[in-house]
Formats: C-alpha cells, structure tokens, sequence
C-alpha cells in the first residue's frame, strides 16, 4: 500500500492509509438553492465523502453561501477561470479544486503563478484543502505546445509536477491531485507515473467524460481497478452521463468497485472489453447549457450502434469547459449549447445544428467515415 501524506478535507482524511473516499459533484444549477441543496443531501445520503459544487460567477457563489447554511456535507468548490472568485467561496467549503488549465483565461497577462499564490493563501487562511485537477480536455497550453500532439500523459504529468512543486515550495502540502482522460489506459498510465515521481501525494481518481451507463461505469472499472489493486489512489469519483435525479448512481458505482476490489472481484476479460465506438460525453453538472445534453447523449449512442465496431470516437460535450478540448481530439465532437450543436469532425467544424437536427448529420458523417475505414482496410 503506498503511504501518501495525510490531507484533511472537512470530516474526512484521504491518504495515509485512511479507506478510500468516494466522492460526486452536483449536477443542478448551483443557483438554483433549492435543488441544489436537495441534490447534496441525496449525495451525502448515498455516501459520498465530498461533494463538488462548480462556481463561475458571483451568484453562484452567492448561492453557495447559501447552500453552506443548509448542510454539514464535506464541500469542494469547482473554480474556472475567475480564480479570485476563491476569496469568496473558499470560508464556506472544505477544499478547492483548480485545473491549471484554466489559469491562463483571466487576467492573462498576469502569471499564473501568481494566482495559485492567492489560491494558495486563501486556502490556508480558510483552513481549506486543495486539489489540483489535470484534465486531458483542458491541459495547460503551455505544457500542450512543449510535446508532440499525439502525446497525451506527458502534457497533464508535467503540469501536475510542476504544480506540486510550487505548492510545496510555498509551504502549502494539505492537497491531492487528478489527472483524467477519457481513455482509461492512460489515466492508469499518468497515475502510475505521477505516483513513482510523488509517492507522498494523495491521488484522486477518475475517467473523465467517462459517458453513459453501463459503458461509463465499465471504462471507470478499467481504469479504477489495476490502480487500487496496487495500492495506487486515495478518493475516486464514477463520472456518468445521467440525469439529475440519478446522480447518486455515481456514489453507488464507486462504493461497488471499492468492495469488489477489495473481495478480489474484477471484470472478466470478456467483460472488459469495450466497444470500439467509444462514445464520450461528460457527467451532467451545474455548467451544462441544456439538460438536453443528456438525452442527445443517449440518442447519439442508439442512432450509432450499427457501428460499434468502428475504431471511431465520438465526443458529446455539455458545456465549455472541457467540450474544445475533447470534440476538438475525437473523430466526431458534438459541443452543445443552450440552443444550437456545434458539429467537428477531427477538430474541422462542419456546422451548428439544432437539437432535433444533429442525430441525422451525425450518422451521415459516421457512415462516411466507416466507408473510408472499410476501404483502407484492417488496422489490427
């Protein structure tokens, strides 16, 4: 079992040995109180040990003052690119989350490590816990330009060392990191990897954009299962394309692969095996634009099963955050906004759509695809 460093987050403490915690992130509008609040006590209820709640504005975290009011949960704030907005949220949550990605948006002229500093001291004034969350669709570009483009760990385990390195410096060690991708070879890759170089830093792991049930569940066990095998991962969160009233599936699943694991339960070979159209779409949250992003994901999946052995990605993203990222790197990327489906193909926009309008273009685009592949021939 690798011996991280202990980190306290609220009521609970990751690494060290502590059992693994399972964590989930609302997917309700966070100003939306009411629903909110609701969707964190159905969290806590199903047993998750952190709940992530995203912020982007001052009325979000106007809202989050309020739903702090309202429960006793372990919260960690999900920041964007306002990185200041971490002087309000940071007294009313027990960790802050930060992808050092997103760093370069605001205030780009100033350095970005001038704003994990501010981040930095606001925690520890607040007596707050931090991540620093490294994520495939929004790696630092900096780190992007320095490697080849098909190289995709190199990128996000140069910026979480480099993040660690300045944390420690500054004096700050009560953090853990993640580094997601959509494929679960290379989260076990980045996470073996960054943990040879930091045995003493907890992990949080995860697939992101993972997608629908049962498949997103099936890729996050792919991933989940060798790491904490070998003693590799500290909190896991399950991140599904579900409904809003389904959220707690998320908990249910992590807490199902922590006891399978632990009885020696793993997939089969047989169960392992993924189809080859991989769909990916992000876990419903409080920044997706239209919850019709949910059910376009599923029709997206129906519509394209007469191809799943196509060795073809499809990327069906809810929001901005990570949506350029992931469609930009994926065969097809559907990229949604309130009203309209931005449509790529290998990162080329073709056009926006309608929501009633996509599913059609996208299996004409698929069908062209699986037309070239079928002409060039095997590639295994």
């Amino acid at each position: 079992m690798r011996q991280t460093r202990a980190v306290e987050i609220g009521s609970v403490t990751i690494g060290a040995g502590h059992p693994i915690a399972v964590q989930s992130m609302c997917a309700t509008k966070t100003t939306d109180v009411e629903a909110t609040v609701a969707q964190v006590v159905a969290l806590q209820a199903a047993g998750a040990a952190v709940i992530r709640i995203a912020v982007d504005t001052p009325h979000e975290a106007d809202a989050l003052r309020q739903i702090r009011e309202r429960t006793d949960a372990n919260l960690s704030v999900d920041l964007q690119e306002n990185y200041r907005l971490v002087l309000d949220v940071a007294p009313l949550v027990e960790k802050v989350r930060y992808n050092p990605g997103h760093l370069y948006h605001f205030e780009p002229e100033r350095p970005w490590q001038d704003k994990v500093r501010l981040l930095v001291d606001t925690a520890g004034e607040c007596d707050c816990a931090m991540r620093i969350g490294v994520n495939c669709g929004s790696v630092d570009p900096a780190k992007r330009e320095k490697y080849p483009r098909q190289e995709h760990v190199a990128p996000m385990l140069d910026s979480a060392l480099e993040h660690c390195e300045l944390l420690d410096q500054l004096g700050f060690t009560r953090y853990c990191v993640s580094l997601k991708d959509s494929d679960p070879a290379r989260v076990v890759e980045a996470s073996r990897r960054f943990a040879a170089e930091r045995p003493d830093v907890p992990l949080h792991l995860g697939v992101t954009e993972a997608g629908l049930p049962p498949q997103g569940i099936i890729k996050t066990r792919i991933a989940l299962e060798p790491l904490i095998r070998d003693g590799i991962g500290d909190t896991i969160r399950v991140s599904l394309t579900v409904p809003f009233e389904q959220k707690p599936m998320e908990v249910h699943a992590g807490r199902q692969i922590l006891e399978d694991v632990a009885a020696g339960r793993f997939l089969s070979a047989d169960q392992q095996r993924l189809d080859r159209l991989s769909i990916i779409s992000c876990p419903s949250c409080s920044r997706v634009q239209n919850e019709a992003f949910i059910e376009l994901a599923e029709q997206v999946r129906d519509a394209t099963r007469e191809w799943v052995d196509c060795p073809l990605t499809i990327a069906v993203m809810g929001c901005r955050v990570n949506g350029p990222g992931e469609t930009d790197d994926a065969d097809l990327g559907l990229w949604c906004g309130t009203s309209r489906v931005n449509l790529k193909r290998r990162g080329e926009v073709v056009g926006s759509y309608g929501f009633d309008e996509i599913v059609p273009k996208v299996r004409q685009e698929l069908a062209a695809m699986a037309e070239q592949l079928k002409k060039e021939g095997p590639t295994d």
